[in-house]
């Protein structure tokens, strides 16, 4: 019995003990397919990003790439710096922080980036970049010195439950919103979409499945609910020409038709390294500049910490305070990531709320971060594969994920005002605002100002002092910055 016992850990060689994968009650199997799911479910970046901060023109008229106009090879380059950044990143976290999380350009930030900062007169993307490489290693900073650990033990449980719920709704509105099903209604601010249309039907019939194989207990459910749905979007848009949403054809798919054209193609790294750390300190105020930074520090800061607390409940990995294991060692790889992101000229990555999806589907260790990172580098080749997957096969994994994040909310004491009020605030503020940090914000601040109210100052630990204060200056920068001139 003794020699049974040792042969299967000595059989699983140093993966298994590395990774703790039987310790968390996984396989190795199930991480991979979880990773897969990982980045089925985020790998829309690799089409979003492009298309976000490659189409404007900086301050000086010039877009991502070089020219007055963006150009196919100018996109191509731009989604693939960042599906390699991406790729590096999130096998970092994998290997160091040994936590399902995956990583890429940052949907908010990579708009921030290129509307408030390229966009500045004189100011250049080499400019707008190098600040993001200066945020990336203020937070390396931050959390070098244990500040930014520290503010993220001092949040009180119930509102870490409510980040991780809040997330949850935040996400399941993304894939509605993403996947064409809920739209801006007239007279109304979210409606339901135009339901007759095929690529509803894909995205319908992904999230019936995935319910059903859920319900039945199939491991797996998300990821064959991907590949499914994928395939009947391949067989509906080769026989019927669907194409993707536009003015003109208003019933496409809403982010990218399901396109083969080949298998590989090789990738063009010319951005890689194209920034300028100090440049925005010669073309815009000192003052400006500050307001910048903080302006995307802050959002970043609070983004991971409710993505890493998400994602860490979905998987069961929180201690009784609600921290994931190697909380440092997460926070760590997602600045480095941040700075990574300035420096591969795609914006600052970081940690993204659709890795609950891989969670969702078994996922537990960093092996399948490794293995989503992995995906993102052969992305960089296979970008033409990554295609095939229209955003409406992804978008059920997401939308039940919010289901399972949900579950989380029974857990908060609703009876007492003190921490119910703020964890109201924050979980319904994420989805209404369309962003984490809002409804973080939002919850921190009414926390304060509630124990303020009952004379309890003494419960308000100072980093949420801190924490609140800074969120103040985010809510206020736009009037701070008109002050300013």
């Amino acid at each position: 019995m003794a020699n049974q016992t040792t042969a299967p850990a000595s059989g699983q060689s140093g993966l298994d003990r590395y990774f703790k994968i039987t310790e968390r009650g996984s396989t190795v199997g199930r991480e991979i397919r979880g990773g897969l799911v990982t980045f089925f479910a985020m790998s829309y970046i690799i089409v979003l990003n492009p298309l976000i901060i490659g189409t404007v023109p900086d301050g000086t008229g010039q877009v991502l790439g070089g020219g007055a106009a963006p150009t196919p090879e100018s996109l191509g380059m731009v989604a693939a710096a960042t599906a390699l950044v991406a790729g590096v990143v999130t096998i970092l976290m994998g290997v160091f922080a040994n936590f399902p999380i995956a990583l890429a350009a940052g949907l908010g930030l990579n708009a921030v980036v290129a509307y408030s900062i390229a966009g500045l007169p004189n100011v250049t993307w080499a400019d707008a970049m190098g600040l993001v490489v200066i945020e990336g290693a203020i937070i390396l900073l931050l959390v070098l010195t244990g500040f930014r650990e520290a503010v993220f033990n001092a949040v009180p449980f119930e509102l870490k439950t409510a980040i991780s719920v809040g997330i949850g709704l935040f996400i399941a509105l993304i894939g509605f919103v993403n996947a064409g099903f809920v739209v801006p209604g007239a007279g109304t601010p979210l409606a339901l979409g135009n339901l007759g249309t095929w690529p509803i039907l894909v995205f319908v019939v992904g999230l019936l499945l995935v319910i059903a194989l859920f319900v039945r207990k199939v491991r797996g459910a998300m990821f064959i609910a991907i590949l499914t749905a994928t395939v009947l979007a391949v067989v509906l848009e080769n026989t019927l020409h669907i194409g993707t949403k536009a003015e003109g054809n208003p019933n496409g798919f809403n982010l990218n038709a399901p396109a083969f054209d080949g298998v590989a193609t090789v990738p063009d790294f010319g951005l890689l390294g194209q920034f300028s750390l100090l440049g925005s300190f010669e073309n815009i105020a000192a003052v400006t500049v500050v307001l910048l930074v903080v302006s995307l520090l802050i959002a970043d800061f609070f983004d991971t910490m409710g993505t890493m607390v998400a994602v860490g409940a979905e998987a069961d990995l929180l201690d009784e305070k609600g921290n994931p294991p190697k909380t440092r060692a997460i926070l760590v790889v997602d600045s480095l990531a941040a700075m990574f992101g300035g420096m591969g000229s795609v914006s600052s990555n970081t940690a993204y709320v659709e890795s609950t999806s891989g969670v969702g589907d078994g996922a537990r260790t960093g092996l399948a971060s490794v293995a989503t990172g992995a995906a993102f580098l052969l992305a960089t080749f296979l970008s033409p594969l990554v295609a095939l997957v229209p955003y409406e096969a992804a978008a059920p994994a997401l939308v039940f994920v919010g289901y399972l994040m949900m579950v989380q909310v029974a857990s908060i004491s609703w009876r007492d005002v003190e921490i119910a009020i703020p964890a109201f605030l924050t979980i319904v503020l994420m989805p209404f605002t369309y962003s984490i940090a809002d409804g973080i914000g939002a919850g921190f601040i009414a926390f304060v100002v509630i124990k303020l109210a009952l004379g309890k100052v003494r419960q308000i630990h100072p980093f949420m002092w801190v924490a609140s204060a800074m969120f103040v200056v985010y809510f206020l920068l736009e009037p701070i910055q008109a002050a300013i001139g």
